[in-house]
């Protein structure tokens, strides 16, 4: 019974998978398996941003090339908005130009991979940003929490 309580009180980690082609997607989702996370897809640049603002994804994994919108500028957008710009992004991509590379730089790209995705490569990268969004999310609370207290004791003090 401990166990199960324990499961529940640890979040899962939420990866969101954004590739236009099935068999990307489903490729890319099969090697995360092994992590204990909750997988989420999205075919397209819309459909990609309408999952980040309902769901919040810990970590983004993105296609570059998509029809309707470019994983840059889904990028740029997660980016650019306060209330997602911390959810890391790793560009999943056939692109290795360095003009490619300093766009998706420029758009906000924590990460690359490159196609054809290796597992390993893949794992270890997931875990890493994942562990980095836990420490950042686990700082930003503490930060929270202290500044709380120091009002607190502002307050106190005034009286």
């Amino acid at each position: 019974m401990a166990d199960n309580d324990t499961d529940k009180n640890e979040k899962k980690a939420v990866i969101l998978v954004v590739d236009d082609n099935e068999q990307n997607l489903e490729l890319i989702q099969a090697y995360l398996e092994d992590l204990d996370s909750e997988c989420l897809s999205a075919y397209d640049g819309p459909e990609a941003l309408e999952v980040v603002s309902s769901r919040k994804p810990d970590l983004i994994l993105l296609d570059v090339m998509m029809p309707s919108m470019s994983g840059f500028e889904v990028c740029r957008r997660v980016k650019n908005n306060p209330e997602t710009a911390n959810i890391p992004i790793i560009m999943v991509t056939a692109l290795n130009e360095y003009g490619d590379i300093e766009r998706a730089i420029d758009s906000g790209t924590d990460d690359f991979l490159s196609k054809p995705v290796n597992k390993l490569e893949l794992l270890t990268r997931v875990k890493t940003m994942l562990k980095l969004k836990h420490l950042s999310d686990t700082l930003e609370r503490t930060l929270a929490y202290l500044s709380e207290m120091e009002k607190q004791a502002q307050a106190t003090k005034s009286d």
